[in-house]
């Protein structure tokens, strides 16, 4: 997955999304574009309300969910690679202390870890050996100068005990496990998402991004980094999707 530079992404994530909240209606169309693995290049993103839930929608230029991180044996050092949809929602909004951050709907493989306990997404009967399939996750992103890119999944400090969604996977960061189940079909990737599990807001702007995300190697404070994007569908992160119902 091709590592770009994250200067105008952290830009974008650290300013209010208030100015474009008009900016456009709908769905999001984004250009195909050269040296872009077509795996991770975004042509079309949406999400769309349908009665009790919401779905999630990003297509791409080649097969979604074609490729992996190569395993590395250990936590220390692996790799994350990720659909995203960052959104306007407060970090409230799925069951953490309100404004920490940058509240994303992310679909992840990493073969070196599994982070959803709760749930055996091989049906081998073994609940900690499957991270390697893609899942999905609530994220709060949050600036940290000793990522890379300048951006990490925030951490819980040592010590502290904040709200956490009932399904938290138990890690020492803003991440939650709720065990929506993402749909790949040819090129299209899409994700149900009951509207009960948005506590206060079910009606947002949205943006689609595709990433890699790295654990660091002190494994905690920074634990996770985005190290690289591939392609953010509005091109300037502006959030300029909306729901439509």
């Amino acid at each position: 997955m091709k590592k770009h530079t994250l200067a105008l992404l952290v830009l974008s994530l650290s300013t209010s999304v208030a100015a474009h909240q008009n900016a456009h209606e709908g769905h999001i169309v984004s250009e195909k574009k050269d040296g872009i693995n077509p795996t991770f290049d975004i042509v079309h993103a949406k999400i769309v309300k349908n009665g009790t839930s919401l779905t999630f929608q990003t297509a791409v230029v080649g097969e979604a969910g074609k490729e992996k991180p190569t395993p590395v044996g250990q936590l220390a050092g692996s790799e994350v690679y990720s659909y995203v949809w960052p959104t306007a929602l407060n970090s409230a909004d799925i069951g953490f202390d309100k404004d920490k951050g940058i509240v994303a709907l992310a679909v992840t493989a990493h073969p070196d870890f599994d982070d959803t306990p709760r749930y055996d997404e091989n049906q081998d009967g073994d609940n900690a050996n499957d991270g390697n399939v893609w899942h999905s996750h609530w994220v709060v992103l949050t600036e940290d100068k000793l990522c890379p890119g300048g951006l990490k999944v925030r951490d819980i400090p040592e010590g502290t005990s904040p709200t956490v969604p009932l399904s938290w996977p138990e890690l020492p960061i803003y991440i939650d496990s709720p065990g929506y189940e993402p749909q790949f079909a040819k090129t299209e990737l899409t994700v149900e998402v009951p509207t009960k599990d948005i506590r206060f807001n079910d009606n947002f702007n949205f943006d689609a991004v595709t990433a890699v995300l790295k654990v660091n190697d002190s494994v905690h404070n920074p634990l996770l980094c985005v190290t690289g994007v591939d392609d953010i569908a509005s091109g300037d992160l502006s959030l300029p999707g909306v729901v439509k119902g």
